[in-house]
């Protein structure tokens, strides 16, 4: 059995391995140079490019680009009508803003257990946490897989509510060959380096409804506009004349952040295809690993994912989630948790919320950790992580040493 690096051993690698990265490549740049070179850096047709771009990859009617995956979603509660005295139900197993958006419009946000098996949002427990004040529904499509669509959308209709989905993780998936973008009242998506594709940061929304659509332009544009059709005066003193119709947001995208998303979107197949690869490989050394729990995927998914999760079986390890952690660390493959449930936090705490509130997800929680997927990864930086993954195993299980490990090879 190999000694761990943590323990004085060598390490599977010399040099780090993230969990995740952009990739961004010369073609990306030279769109970008174009545009720093041009006249319009902001505001200009770039941005209508990206938007157009996003329509065509998502099947949706309307998209509409903005500064990143958090605005997005304040958009999207804005349009929705969320504000005071309404509740928002979403998964506590997600980045913080998917609660934080309803927050941010005077709601609460109320949280529903995931299922045990996906670590999706249960549309059960959806279903159980549904008041007279629920007025959205913010699903996330946790690690790249769809949620439970069909389920999630006959509950919204039944009771009238608003279906967002948090498609942050999402870009390129399909559920039942439709793409993730075109099934909900309105999809957010995020464009941080470590998403599938970037622009540096942004996101957007897509939508098929197009009253929808309005109020999301007015709500990442200040609430102002200058198209007639929109506004109050039509007939007005100059071509200068514009309207603020509401109270809206700076969070418009620069159209150099749109020419690197728009170029970056041209490899998206590309990018699912490796992701895809590599999880095939990651599944088939994991799936029957003692000590480790893979993530089950509904068959209507088929996934783009932006995190490989692990799940360590405490039970058969000799070691806490931090230990493990830390040797994988030291194996220089570099782990992450995602994520600390939303609740858990001190923000969340002082508002009122307690631990206990979606069990399933704090037991899921206890024992997660993402391990390093992009699609710039070689195959030998895909061994070296499954290696390293065995190796601590190995070191920790309860039962002694995987069977056929070597003695110190380095």
């Amino acid at each position: 059995m190999e000694k761990l690096a943590i323990n004085g051993g060598f390490p599977v690698r010399s040099g780090k391995l993230e969990y995740g990265r952009q990739w961004v490549i010369e073609e990306d740049i030279a769109e970008v140079a174009q545009v720093l070179r041009g006249d319009f850096i902001t505001c200009g047709a770039k941005v209508d490019e990206a938007e157009r771009t996003i329509e065509s990859v998502t099947g949706a009617k309307h998209a509409v680009v903005v500064s990143n995956g958090t605005a997005a979603l304040h958009c999207a509660m804005i349009a929705a009508g969320v504000g005071p005295g309404d509740e928002v139900i979403t998964t506590p197993l997600t980045f913080a803003a998917s609660a934080n958006c309803a927050l941010y419009c005077g709601a609460r946000p109320v949280f529903a257990d995931v299922d045990r098996d996906t670590y999706n949002i249960d549309p059960e427990d959806i279903e159980r946490k549904i008041t007279v004040h629920t007025k959205a529904v913010v699903a996330v499509d946790f690690t790249g897989q769809a949620v439970k669509h069909k389920e999630i959308r006959e509950i919204c209709d039944r009771h009238h509510l608003i279906f967002v989905e948090d498609a942050a993780h999402a870009i390129g998936t399909t559920y039942n060959g439709r793409p993730i973008g075109s099934l909900a009242d309105m999809t957010t998506f995020s464009f941080h380096p470590v998403k599938t594709v970037t622009s540096g940061e942004g996101g957007a929304i897509t939508t098929d409804d197009d009253e929808l659509y309005r109020k999301l332009v007015l709500a990442h544009t200040h609430g102002i506009t200058k198209d007639p059709q929109l506004m109050e005066e039509p007939e007005h003193e100059g071509p200068w004349y514009y309207e603020q119709l509401s109270l809206g947001y700076n969070y418009r995208m620069t159209d150099f952040q749109a020419a690197l998303l728009c170029s970056q979107l041209k490899r998206l197949s590309s990018f699912k295809e490796r992701r895809q690869e590599i999880v095939r490989k990651y599944d088939r050394a994991f799936s029957d690993l003692d000590g480790i729990i893979v993530q089950k995927e509904i068959p209507e998914s088929d996934t783009c994912r932006h995190l490989y999760i692990i799940r360590l079986d405490l039970s058969g390890l000799t070691c806490t989630r931090r230990q493990f952690f830390d040797a994988m660390a030291a194996e220089n493959i570099q782990p992450q948790i995602h994520y600390v449930p939303v609740y858990w936090f001190p923000y969340y705490q002082h508002l009122g919320y307690e631990k206990g509130l979606c069990p399933v997800a704090e037991e899921i929680y206890a024992g997660i950790m993402s391990i390093p997927l992009y699609p710039k990864m070689t195959d030998q930086d895909v061994d070296d992580v499954i290696h390293a993954v065995r190796k601590v195993v190995s070191n920790y299980r309860k039962g002694g040493p995987l069977p056929g490990t070597d003695d110190e090879r380095r």
